[in-house]
């Protein structure tokens, strides 16, 4: 099969100016900070940052004195070299800061990397409020420092192909894209959660917005509900939202209680002449493919269609290495993380 070129995934040329002065030596390892260490993504983004040979993580900073000293008990962090905020943001050669915290802390973290005229990896979703996150993404813009959110399937093959069959027509018009993206959250998570009017959807489903917006967007209207079904605690626990476009809807559903629910998240990108399923969406290597006649490298008919599982983080960080060392546009402009915010909000407050 035959791989996308990811430049067809540049939503938007906002970010084409930005990296005339942010470029580094190409073989020179680009020397990166990592600010809170809260989210869920943070051991993984930590270990994908050490494996790979563009990056050197040379300092550490959790800002709570409690989450701190619990992570100093921790034999995986034991190499770690932690430092002050203040030390971290005002170290010369740190050229990239990576955010990882709870998504009420984002913006103001965030802020201080920008302040700090550093480039900025910022974990999602980056709070619940549009105008804040606005400011911070145009002040990037402004300073000429890359901004890239943390959305984890923007570089996955499989979801990648079937972007690409839509685009290039294979599937016919395309009419529906359908997401399903579930979780059994531990109930003293639940608060946390229940900080964003959109609960579950904002947490999970922002994802999937994500996706949505790359192939399709901005929404010509949005319809959600999110319901509080489970546990009464007044989280949004069972949400669904559809967003209306010219040439069809995208229906993404997200649920905070359901036993086994890895193997159930799916995405579904569906046209009058074929159809990608990809279930489960991580590894997101196992597709059934469907046309009505032979497009592409595909047949007529259900296959199963077998691609190397993705890794998280390893592309992303691999598209900020790009920028920074040759100088060209992060993959996902400003304007792309601008909208996805902009839709996300707007489902959750439907």
């Amino acid at each position: 099969m035959k791989k996308m070129d990811r430049r067809d995934f540049l939503v938007t040329t906002g970010a084409l100016g930005a990296l005339a002065s942010a470029t580094t030596r190409a073989d020179a390892k680009i020397r990166v900070g990592m600010l809170g260490t809260q989210h869920a993504h943070f051991q993984g983004k930590l270990k994908t940052l050490q494996a790979s040979p563009d990056f050197e993580v040379v300092a550490v900073c959790e800002p709570d004195p409690a989450a701190l000293a619990e992570m100093k008990k921790d034999s995986r962090y034991a190499g770690l070299r932690w430092v002050s905020e203040s030390e971290l943001l005002g170290d010369p050669s740190i050229q990239l800061i990576v955010v990882e915290c709870k998504f009420w802390e984002a913006i103001p973290l965030g802020r201080k990397v920008i302040d700090a005229n550093k480039h900025l990896h910022l974990e999602k979703p980056p709070g619940s409020e549009m105008e804040p996150f606005r400011k911070l993404v145009e002040d990037a813009r402004q300073k000429k420092l890359l901004l890239q959110m943390g959305y984890v399937w923007r570089f996955d093959d499989g979801l990648n192909a079937a972007f690409d069959a839509a685009r290039k027509g294979w599937l016919g018009d395309v009419y529906l894209l359908r997401g399903t993206i579930d979780k059994d959250l531990e109930v003293e998570r639940r608060p946390d959660w229940a900080r964003a009017k959109g609960g579950t959807f904002f947490e999970l489903a922002s994802h999937y917005v994500d996706l949505v917006v790359t192939l399709w967007g901005r929404p010509t209207g949005v319809k959600s509900w999110m319901r509080n079904d489970t546990v009464k605690d007044g989280l949004a626990d069972n949400t669904l939202a559809v967003f209306e476009y010219p040439q069809g809807l995208a229906i993404l559903t997200s649920a905070a209680v359901m036993a086994g629910s890895g193997p159930h998240r799916s995405f579904e990108v569906i046209g009058t002449d074929g159809s990608f399923v990809i279930r489960p969406i991580e590894p997101g290597n196992k597709l059934q493919v469907v046309m009505r006649e032979p497009k592409g490298p595909y047949r007529a008919g259900w296959q199963d269609v077998v691609l190397p599982k993705h890794v998280r983080y390893v592309e992303d960080f691999a598209d900020l290495a790009r920028a920074l060392k040759n100088g060209q546009p992060l993959t996902y402009s400003y304007d792309h993380e601008l909208l996805v915010q902009e839709t996300l909000i707007r489902a959750c407050e439907a």
